[in-house]
């Protein structure tokens, strides 16, 4: 039993000790009564740019909590039981064997560190490297445009998702949320993320996580498996039988799939197998870099070099009218870098990353815009992957080859002329970059959008419009081109033992709610079988 106390607020300049004074003062009692202290949420306001405040969600442990709350009236003050974790009971069906995980990004290691946590031993299939061969790959092709199909930016020990801010932001209300965020904790992550209101972990930090959480998996009886392909499943009578990994054929009861949302050849098996899915929406558009000293100033005013703040961040959307369609601003990475992200040969992919500190000279995000079923040519379930590989493909084309990629001033951009020379801002993206019309590899209502967006944001943020600001082509993973279709139990309709998950099944978005998915698997997984 705790006292929880919300909408504490300090000034910018405030401390710890003058938490404990506000916390003391509102309960009426001495500090030194105070026994635990325990932040559980911390959340910057900069509404007012004169006056930055932080609010405050704490929990207290004391003596007499039920007495001190019951002879105070404020609805801020409750009483809270203490968290007890995740209670998981156990099915009556005997597993034959042991349950199988495709994929190692948030949902499949979520997954599997649940089912090993309550003694499944599950056994994980990764195609793509560890993380630390894989980052040397990664670096390598940012360096010299050698793709590795296999392990890259998508496939490989941490998903998409370790290459990346580490952005632990997320608006879904499940209490599986507390665990994700304590087992990254202990895994080593900062402790911060528990309580921070938008919290990170930095691509830096996250790799040893991901590694802590692999080697906690092993120690509970789990295998994992690198550069370990799935390439067919096989059922009968609706029910799932053996799975094929590198030529391999393996008898499989349960099968985790745990794809994430760039597999395009998975996809396509699983499709010709006949799995129940359907194409659904996202969004496309380009990388946006300004200088980050730029996005705090107009966040924070004369506060921007304040130590507590850092590199400010934004989120932004917008609804066109005229065409009918979102524009918004997605995975935005303060002091980050453009990467360059593909998985497919031929095709260019952008994404954004941050390291831990934040602390680089540009800021960047996706300036996105929302494409529907409507705009796939063809009604099949790939039909938007196709849409992918089309544009994917059309801006490897104006790169000039050797994924270097398209980019365009913002001012020219806004005008259609071509950009033939930089300003103030210096592009990130490597292996390196060619002056285009970003038009060349964008549908014309996804550039209109991302005018159209440009024009509102420019009235939020000050200098958003900038005339230098360097636009990259292209970005086209905001979320998974398919959904696989599952039931009430998370197994897909068509084959039993079948669990598609996260991201890559088209249930999630983010590393938190991809997390949380593949809990939620396992403990349908758990309910079910012993």
């Amino acid at each position: 039993m705790s006292i929880r106390i919300n909408n504490l607020t300090l000034s910018i300049d405030d401390n710890k000790e003058v938490l404990i004074k506000k916390i003391s003062k509102k309960l009426k009692i001495s500090s030194k009564d105070i026994k635990k202290l325990t932040i559980i949420k911390e959340s910057l306001d900069a509404r007012k740019k004169n006056d930055i405040k932080f609010n405050y969600c704490v929990d207290i442990k004391c003596y007499n909590e039920k007495k001190i709350v019951s002879k105070i009236k404020d609805n801020n003050i409750i009483l809270q039981e203490d968290d007890k974790g995740l209670q998981i009971k156990k099915g009556d069906i005997k597993l034959n064997s042991r349950p199988v995980i495709v994929g190692f990004g948030p949902a499949g290691m979520f997954a599997a560190l649940t089912l090993a946590q309550n003694g499944y031993k599950p056994i994980i299939f990764e195609r793509g490297e560890e993380v630390d061969s894989r980052t040397r790959t990664v670096e390598d092709f940012w360096k010299t445009g050698n793709l590795n199909i296999e392990s890259n930016v998508q496939f490989g020990e941490g998903g998409a998702g370790a290459f990346s801010d580490g952005k632990l932001t997320t608006r879904i209300k499940d209490p599986r949320c507390a665990y994700i965020l304590e087992e990254l904790v202990n895994a080593g992550a900062p402790e911060e993320i528990k309580y921070l209101g938008k919290p990170h972990v930095g691509t830096d930090i996250l790799k040893g996580v991901v590694k802590n959480i692999r080697e906690q998996i092993k120690s509970l009886g789990g295998e994992i498996h690198f550069n370990s392909k799935l390439e067919d499943i096989k059922y009968e009578n609706n029910k799932l039988k053996n799975i094929v990994v590198n030529g391999k054929e393996l008898e499989c009861e349960i099968l985790v799939l745990a794809i994430g949302h760039s597999p395009r050849d998975t996809y396509e098996m699983l499709y010709k197998r006949g799995i129940s899915m359907e194409a659904k929406p996202f969004a496309i558009g380009v990388r946006i870099e300004h200088p980050q000293e730029l996005i705090n100033i107009s966040q924070y005013g004369d506060y921007h070099n304040h130590p507590r703040l850092g590199s400010a961040e934004y989120r932004l959307t917008y609804k066109s009218e005229k065409l009918n369609r979102g524009i918004y601003s997605f995975c935005m990475c303060p002091g980050g870098t453009v990467v360059a992200s593909a998985s497919e040969e031929g095709r260019l992919v952008s994404n954004g990353m941050s390291y831990h500190a934040r602390n680089l000279a540009n800021a960047n995000s996706a300036l996105v815009v929302t494409v529907s079923t409507e705009d796939f040519e063809g009604d099949s379930p790939l039909s938007g992957m196709e849409f992918q590989r089309h544009y994917e493909c059309l801006a490897f084309k104006s790169g000039g080859g050797n994924y270097k990629a398209p980019i365009q001033l913002l001012g020219d951009f806004m005008n259609d002329r071509p950009s033939t020379k930089l300003g103030s801002v210096n592009p990130s993206y490597l292996p390196g970059y060619e002056f285009r019309e970003l038009k060349e590899c964008l549908p014309n209502y996804v550039v209109e959008g991302i005018k159209e967006g440009i024009q509102n944001f420019s009235k939020k943020i000050e200098g958003y419009g900038m005339e230098d600001a360097i636009l990259t082509g292209i970005e086209t993973r905001t979320s998974a081109p398919v959904r696989i279709h599952r039931n009430k139990a998370l197994e897909s309709i068509t084959v039993k033992g079948l669990y598609p998950v996260g991201e890559g099944a088209g249930f999630a978005g983010g590393i938190v709610s991809s997390a949380v998915d593949g809990v939620k698997v396992a403990e349908s997984i758990i309910n079910q079988f012993y």
